[in-house]
This record gives structure tokens, C-alpha cells and sequence, in this order.
């Protein structure tokens, strides 16, 4: 197989998602005692036990969701160490890897770009900017299914609501201010959208009234150390990919405040030759996103103890 490490976003968040990994690996149990400390709170039994409203801040919500995603990866290659050696990296590692928005950042750890500690730190503080800006400047999102991305791009310029997620080609994010983004679901329902469902968001997400985050997040990574990724790692901003450090560092600033462009995404780390998808972390999200992108595409997702030892015999009957 040639692999992509594919890390989920911000939603995915569930009480008691990790647990399992916590009680059958050692290096969970290191790595939730490490963010305890490098966060100065128990952000362990925030996941483990709530409460759902704290869990689902902004603030809480991203760094959690990171720490299970980078958790389940850790205990991924433990498992394959332990069963082969040195054979692991063969086989697990990726030619490439991406995230949805928050997951972008796990995908740089798994690529040894950025460090674990200054991950999370720049996690916790990104949601702490964004959840600043949405009481700054209020809005809302809404995703429109069943119209193309040409129609939706219509509906926003007559709306002024933006794009803010293409997750899939018939399901697409808007952003903006409440009344553009009543308006822009009165006008796509009025185009024949298959639905319109307002999200339960605190505010309006990869648009522009994120600006004032993605200033904060930009000073505060001047001082973060970005290196060159071990291998391609393929951002939402322009699904393309750089190894340089400083375009690293901008792209997850504009990140911020611009669409996330997840079926490009996809369709770039296709081009590279991937053949199977590890979706890495909480919740099957972007296995159901990427269904809808290729129904053929093959993933595999790695959540728990269980999702592991499944994927290792899949991989050991593919050998035979």
C-alpha cells in the first residue's frame, strides 16, 4: 500500500474518545500526562469524561482533538514496532499526509515538521485566538448540500456569506455574518439545494471575520520551529505542498481565514500515488467525506486498540 495519513478537524470531538488507547499503551499514557503539563490543565479527563459543553469550546476542542489524533498515531507505530522491528517503517511509512483545518497540524507532528509539546501549545492558542475572534466579530456557518461549487460561489457573491469548507463536490461550507448567511441558504434552497443545515458553531470559521486570529496566530508562530517535513504534507490553503519552513508557517496562517479546500486536497495526495487512506484520530468524518469524493478510494481508520490490530492483519494478508 502507499499510504496517506489523513487527521480529522475541529467537531469531531466526543467524551471518552482515547480511553481505550490509554488503557493499552504506554506511550498514550506518556503523551496525555505530557499535555496535562504542557497545558497547566487536565485536559486528559476533559476527553475521558467532560463535561460535552467544556469539551466543545473552541479553545479546549482543538488541542483535545490533536492530542487523540497524534495519541492514536503514536500507539499505531508502537503496535508495528512491537510486532515487526525495524520492518515497521516500511510499511507504515506515508507518502504523504493532510488534515482537515485543525488536523493539518497533526499531520506536520506526524511528519516530524513540528514537535509534539510546540504543536499542542500552538493548537491551544489558535483556539483560544479563533474563539476570541468570534466574540469580536459574530457569525455563523452553514453547509449547503447538493449544489456545485460554481452555484454556491454565486449565492455568496449576492450574499456576501464565503465559502469556507469544500468537503466534498456537492457539500460545501459558508461562512459570514448571520443575515449573509440566512440569505445565502434562502437563495440555495430557492437553486434546488438538497439541504441546507446550520452548524452549531460559535462563530464564522475560514472566513474573513477570522482576521483578527490570524494575525495572533502569526506573530505567535515567530517564535515556534518549523523544519523541513520528512514527507509531503499537503495544505487545506492551496492543496499543493512545501517543504520549506516559511511557507509552512503561512499557510497555516491563512488557513485561518480561507476556504479549506478538502477534495483538492485529495485529489493531490491521489495524483502522488496514494492507494489507502489511515484516517487518524477521533470519529470516521473523512472516511464519509472521502466516500463521497471517490466511493473507490480505501480507508482505514485508527481510533482504538481494535481499529490497530485490524489494520496490521489487513496489511499481513495483503503481504500473503
Amino acid at each position: 500500500m502507499r499510504l496517506a495519513y489523513i487527521f480529522p478537524g475541529q467537531g469531531t470531538q466526543y467524551v471518552g474518545m482515547g480511553h481505550d488507547l490509554y488503557e493499552n499503551f504506554e506511550i498514550a499514557r506518556e503523551l496525555f500526562h505530557k499535555a496535562n503539563e504542557i497545558l497547566k490543565f487536565d485536559i486528559m479527563r476533559l476527553c475521558f469524561f467532560g463535561p460535552p459543553e467544556e469539551l466543545t469550546r473552541t479553545r479546549n476542542c482543538q488541542p483535545a482533538v490533536f492530542l487523540v489524533s497524534t495519541v492514536a498515531l503514536k500507539c499505531l507505530e508502537e503496535y508495528f514496532r512491537t510486532q515487526m522491528g525495524n520492518l515497521y517503517y516500511q510499511e507504515l511509512t506515508p507518502v504523504v499526509s493532510a488534515g482537515l483545518s485543525l488536523g493539518e497540524y497533526a499531520a506536520l507532528v506526524a511528519a516530524d515538521a513540528i514537535s509534539f509539546e510546540d504543536a499542542l501549545e500552538l493548537v491551544r492558542r489558535r483556539g483560544e485566538f479563533m474563539e476570541e475572534a468570534c466574540n469580536e466579530n459574530p457569525g455563523t456557518m452553514s453547509a449547503i448540500i447538493g449544489l456545485g461549487k460554481e452555484v454556491v460561489e454565486e449565492i455568496c457573491e449576492e450574499s456576501k456569506a464565503e465559502i469556507a469548507n469544500v468537503n466534498s463536490p456537492e457539500q460545501i461550507v459558508i461562512a459570514g455574518r448571520v443575515s449573509c448567511v440566512q440569505k445565502a441558504e434562502e437563495l440555495a434552497r430557492d437553486k434546488g439545494a438538497k439541504r441546507v443545515i446550520r452548524l452549531n458553531v460559535s462563530g464564522a470559521f475560514h472566513s474573513s471575520l477570522m482576521e483578527p486570529a490570524a494575525k495572533k496566530l502569526m506573530y505567535y508562530l515567530n517564535d515556534i520551529n518549523i523544519r523541513r517535513p520528512k514527507f509531503t504534507v499537503v495544505s487545506n490553503v492551496n492543496a499543493y505542498f512545501s517543504f520549506l519552513p516559511q511557507e509552512i508557517k503561512a499557510n497555516l496562517v491563512n488557513q485561518i481565514n480561507h476556504p479549506t479546500l478538502w477534495v483538492e486536497c485529495v485529489k493531490t495526495m491521489v495524483d502522488l500515488g496514494v492507494t489507502a487512506f489511515l484516517e487518524i484520530g477521533p470519529g470516521k468524518t473523512l472516511r464519509g467525506l472521502l466516500r463521497k469524493i471517490d466511493p473507490n478510494l480505501v480507508v482505514f481508520n485508527i481510533e482504538t486498540t481494535g481499529d490497530i490490530r485490524s489494520f496490521y492483519e489487513e496489511l499481513m494478508l495483503e503481504e500473503v
